[in-house]
């Protein structure tokens, strides 16, 4: 594929054209880069429990046609008027947290929010004479996107593509969550529930943190051996119990866990999580994504001095513009494991088969998208 930088590129994307329904490999167009824009060569792309809520759960029927994606890494091929901070062959990881660096938020140091963020804006990519929507502004379903500088986040170049893509989301979800929301302390008694990516980062950043003891609760077993790997020391299926889970955990921890993790978005599970946490200090943390339905507990459970709080990409400043490159040095150190979240290596043709399996709760599809 031969272009300069002013050209329109036209390569391969799946599309989302509506609601619940399969995805479309199309050519598209992905114009050039405009004023502090970058267009990314994308490699490889993880495929997301996120990515599947909006396109099959949450039926927001003005969000399609959509590129969805957000969870990869890639190549900086070309940079827009006023871009500084990055050059042509860079690599990279497109962020869904963008970090302007100057409204409230993002100069607060308590907070990885920003208020730019959007889960949905018109894209650079075109498909059959339409514009098509951005997810969380980075669309990683193409094999080359569009994202503005404050959405990118150079990457080790030494880390390889098709395995720190997954640092763009579950990875810093699940470990920032207890390593930063959470703040899990050392020798303490942790409950992640949940196992897929998202969880079992989250074991991994107890066990960073200095757990203890580390229950990883799912009701797939399958997933047990690898948690076991990334640090849990007790695996418990729900369906093997006939008393509720909070019950169970409390009675095997002597009242109750010091830090609880949601990893699924399943608001019953939710209040499951805060009352397995031991009063009086008990903290639990919500990480996984639903905006459906609302939750509630008895307040008595916040009054006796539990905490309920939740986490978005981990918290506070754990991804920022410098954060990834970080985590890329930590993964060639292997001080973060990253490989052992993978189950399945497609390519982007493949798309719908990694949506069926991650619908079937596999861990992690990484779909290889363009060569490096």
């Amino acid at each position: 594929m031969v272009f300069t930088r002013l050209q329109v590129i036209r390569c391969k994307a799946a599309v989302a054209w509506e609601f619940n329904q399969p995805l479309v490999i199309e050519e598209v167009e992905v114009a050039p880069p405009q004023e502090k824009e970058i267009r990314i060569k994308i490699v490889a792309t993880g495929v997301c429990q996120s990515d599947l809520y909006f396109l099959s759960k949450c039926s927001n029927q003005t969000a399609f046609p959509v590129v969805f994606g957000h969870e990869a890494a890639g190549v900086v091929e070309s940079i827009g008027p006023g871009v500084t901070e990055f050059q042509p062959g860079d690599t990279v990881i497109p962020l869904f947290m963008p970090q302007c660096r100057e409204c409230r938020l993002c100069k607060s140091p308590k907070t990885n929010l920003c208020v730019n963020g959007c889960p949905f804006e018109r894209s650079r990519i075109s498909c059959r004479g339409r514009k098509l929507l951005q997810f969380l502004g980075t669309s990683s379903f193409s094999e080359f996107t569009v994202v503005k500088e404050m959405s990118v986040a150079k990457i080790d170049p030494a880390a390889p593509l098709d395995r720190v893509c997954l640092i763009g989301c579950a990875i810093c979800t699940g470990y920032g969550a207890a390593v930063n929301t959470a703040k899990v302390e050392a020798g303490s008694s942790c409950a992640v529930f949940g196992l897929g990516a998202v969880g079992l980062a989250a074991v991994m950043g107890c066990k960073a943190a200095g757990a203890s003891r580390i229950i990883a609760i799912d009701i797939n077993p399958d997933k047990f051996e690898k948690a076991k790997v990334l640090g849990a020391t007790d695996v418990v299926n729900p369906n093997d119990h006939s008393r509720p889970i909070q019950q169970l955990l409390q009675e095997m921890t002597g009242g109750g866990v010091d830090f609880s993790f949601e990893c699924i978005g399943n608001v019953e599970v939710m209040r499951s999580a805060l009352e397995s946490c031991a009063p009086g200090w008990g903290v639990s943390v919500i990480a996984g994504w639903t905006d459906m339905e609302n939750f509630s507990a008895p307040p008595i459970h916040l009054m006796t001095g539990r905490k309920w709080t939740g986490t978005l990409f981990g918290g506070e400043k754990w991804i920022s513009a410098s954060e990834p490159a970080a985590s890329g040095v930590t993964y060639l150190d292997r001080k973060l494991m990253v490989d052992e979240f993978i189950t399945h290596n497609l390519r982007l043709e493949q798309i719908n088969e990694a949506v069926e399996l991650m619908k079937n709760s596999r861990i992690r599809a990484v779909l290889s998208v363009s060569p490096q």
